[in-house]
């Protein structure tokens, strides 16, 4: 089995692909990613040598580049390929709109080409709004509230359509916030943690009880396995946890994992159109048979210690690109 994992630079991407290289020695694993500020090879510098893995360099929307590597014998597509931070989105949603919708479009449209056995579309719970209470279904209505999430839904939705209009086999999945090692760090708990070690102090939005749902990176590779083994042709599928915590929870958390108080934190002014609160329903995975394994406060202990132990990883990236995004951000 050869699969196409495209964005396989990035945080979600090198990790399954690791996982799957180590975990199944029959596949084959052809990485697509254009490394933009994001994207980082030394992600996967322990199997870059590997014989059933290889790199190239390419943007998803580029037609011709995606056909390319199609004729490599392509046998699954899971696309991880994605713009992803809201904050960036704001600033600026044109690259958003290029790779979230149409380079989804780009991909799908090769795999009809070429008659894969499957693509799976790996997209965010974001898609679906904010919550007061309840939970997000695989049958909730999607009301995106920012340029991020109104791209990846987009993207849902072409997948969607080429499974009823095509036939093409795909399946969607909709997950809870990640965290773990090799995360970017303008995410909210690598940020506070690379903050932290460095003595700055952590921007906290608003009042803080903004609430989102975690999974540590470990058992989100295992459900999205599960998916690949079980999951069926035109399904969705919610990956969740239901670890629910609120921004100021996290906060303070990490504060007292590494020692420290609350006079580390700074309230900053809320961002447009923060939603308030995200809760995935994942009964419908777990009728597949996965389960997570990891505790929150066990897995957050093991990612500070990941990213204590890895600062030459994340200084190269804070003193980059990242940093003028900082600085524009924060005004620092």
């Amino acid at each position: 089995m050869k699969f196409l994992i495209t964005g396989g630079a990035g945080f979600m991407g090198s990790n399954f692909i690791r996982y799957l290289i180590n975990n199944y020695p029959e596949f084959q694993v052809v990485n697509l990613d254009k490394l933009t500020y994001a994207g980082n090879l030394e992600n996967l510098k322990d199997i870059e040598n590997n014989p059933r893995y290889e790199f190239v360099k390419g943007d998803i929307a580029d037609e011709k580049m995606v056909d390319k590597v199609m004729k490599k014998g392509i046998d699954q597509i899971i696309n991880f390929a994605a713009e992803t931070h809201v904050d960036r989105s704001i600033l600026g949603a044109k690259s958003f709109i290029m790779t979230d919708v149409f380079g989804t479009y780009t991909l799908l449209e090769a795999a009809r080409k070429y008659g894969v056995k499957r693509y799976i579309q790996v997209s965010t719970d974001e898609v679906f709004g904010s919550t007061e209470d309840g939970e997000f279904t695989e049958e909730t209505a999607f009301e995106p509230n920012s340029p991020y999430s109104a791209s990846k839904a987009g993207g849902d939705h072409m997948v969607r359509a080429y499974w009823k209009t095509f036939g093409l086999p795909t399946i969607v999945t909709h997950s809870c916030n990640f965290y773990g090692p090799y995360q970017y760090p303008e995410k909210l708990i690598p940020l506070f943690i690379t903050n932290l070690v460095e003595g700055r102090k952590v921007p906290v939005y608003g009042d803080g009880l903004n609430i989102r749902e975690w999974i540590y990176v470990p058992d989100y590779c295992q459900a999205l396995d599960t998916i690949i083994q079980k999951g069926e042709d035109g399904e969705v599928y919610n990956i969740g946890t239901g670890e629910r915590k609120t921004n100021i929870e996290i906060t303070r958390l990490v504060l007292e994992i590494m020692g420290l108080d609350e006079a580390m934190i700074e309230y900053v002014k809320d961002r447009p159109g923060h939603d308030r609160r995200y809760a995935v329903n994942s009964e419908k995975l777990r009728r597949l048979g996965w389960e997570p394994e990891h505790s929150f406060e066990q897995a957050l202990k093991e990612t500070i210690e990941w990213y204590r132990e890895h600062q030459d990883w994340w200084k190269k990236l804070k003193s980059g690109e990242y940093l003028k995004y900082y600085k524009q951000q924060y005004n620092r």
